[in-house]
């Protein structure tokens, strides 16, 4: 993981995009056991409590678990929210994306194109890594 600190995107946030990107890409597999938030902390240079508000973000995200005195953990991809809500936060994202491409204006083609590029960069690595698919 890195951390860009001239970014305006907030580190706590750069963190949780990059934990869910290794997760997305099977980098990360359900069961893997996450660095301790002294570690985590430590080797990104940031503090304890960055990575305690990353680690209680996820986890209320069903993304990671918790076990006090084992350590945090991958979560099971357990599909808990309705395919409609899912279609409903990446909507919220997408939107999100849209305000910028506007603002910088950049085209609708160019931004589908974009997104098509990483949504395969995503999913090859992901294959490449032997990850299930989830429907």
């Amino acid at each position: 993981m890195r951390i860009e600190p001239s970014s305006a995107v907030p580190i706590y946030r750069q963190i949780i995009d990059q934990i869910k990107y290794q997760i997305a890409t099977g980098l990360l597999r359900e069961g893997n056991l996450l660095p301790s938030v002294r570690q985590l902390a430590s080797q990104l240079a940031v503090n304890q409590n960055t990575i305690l508000k990353v680690y209680s973000q996820l986890c209320a995200e069903g993304i990671l678990r918790i076990e006090r005195g084992s350590g945090t953990y991958v979560a099971a991809n357990r599909q808990t929210i309705s395919a409609s809500e899912r279609k409903k936060a990446v909507a919220k994202i997408l939107r999100e994306a849209a305000v910028q491409a506007v603002h910088l204006n950049v085209s609708l083609e160019q931004m589908h194109e974009q997104l098509e590029k990483e949504y395969d960069r995503i999913s090859s690595q992901r294959d490449k890594t032997g990850a299930k698919h989830d429907e």
